[in-house]
């Protein structure tokens, strides 16, 4: 692995970048492309039962159409974001639903998780600091959302010095300021882009839930594929017709 990440492109010297350019980095290991698409298999355990979905994603930036493959009761389902924004959609609708980003998918998982990550954009960064994370040196960042509509109210996120990607966040109640859930982030996955250079890609995505129960859901990535998408594609107000 380490020889792997010694290949990447990286910047050389993050010491010259910016906590916003640190989080733009981060943002386009989970998904921040122009045209890229990749698979998630969703497995959640609660109280001892265990519970899958399968997802094919199409992104395009931060616009996003996620469509479920599995289970079969489930096939066809859509989640749409555009600008921040949510839909839903299912054959025999007339026209997609407007929902939350932070309504559950599947156990632990929210709509937003399968989504393309824009925490450059969406949160102001409150504090900055460092802690090891493992054996990794990293940036440590206070993240409050700018708008309502954002994924997570405030979060605390990981940023790996050497890779530039999100190793671990946590994820709090505004207002209580309690732990609601943890996340830890690998990147065993990676892009080629038009240079030839690989970046790191997410491959697996688990959340410990650390309020009510020993609850736990894992996302699955599959290695991705930078493909072009016509607009229509991302356009809510084709589907039904």
């Amino acid at each position: 692995m380490l020889t792997l990440f010694s290949s990447l492109a990286h910047p050389a010297s993050t010491a010259e970048l910016s906590p916003y350019e640190i989080l733009k980095k981060s943002d386009q290991a989970r998904g921040n492309r122009d045209g890229i698409s990749w698979k998630v298999t969703i497995t959640a355990t609660e109280r001892g039962k265990t519970s899958t979905r399968k997802i094919q994603v199409r992104s395009r930036g931060f616009d996003v159409v996620a469509e479920t493959l599995k289970p079969a009761r489930h096939k066809g389902h859509l989640l749409i974001m555009l600008k921040s924004n949510m839909w839903f959609y299912k054959p025999g609708l007339s026209k997609p639903i407007p929902i939350s980003k932070r309504q559950k998918l599947l156990g632990l998982a929210t709509n937003g998780d399968i989504a393309s990550t824009n925490y450059a954009e969406n949160y102001e960064i409150l504090n900055q600091g460092h802690a090891l994370f493992g054996n990794e040196e990293c940036f440590v960042f206070d993240l409050q959302a700018k708008t309502t509509n954002a994924t997570y109210r405030k979060v605390k996120y990981w940023v790996s010095r050497r890779r530039l990607v999100g190793v671990k966040t946590e994820f709090y109640n505004t207002n209580s300021k309690k732990l609601l859930k943890s996340a830890t982030m690998k990147y065993d996955n990676h892009i080629t882009d038009t240079s030839t250079n690989q970046h790191l890609f997410i491959s697996r995505m688990t959340i410990q839930d650390k309020l009510m129960s020993d609850g736990k859901t894992v996302m699955d990535f599959s290695p991705p594929h930078l493909q072009s998408y016509s607009p229509n594609c991302f356009n809510i107000n084709l589907l039904g017709k």
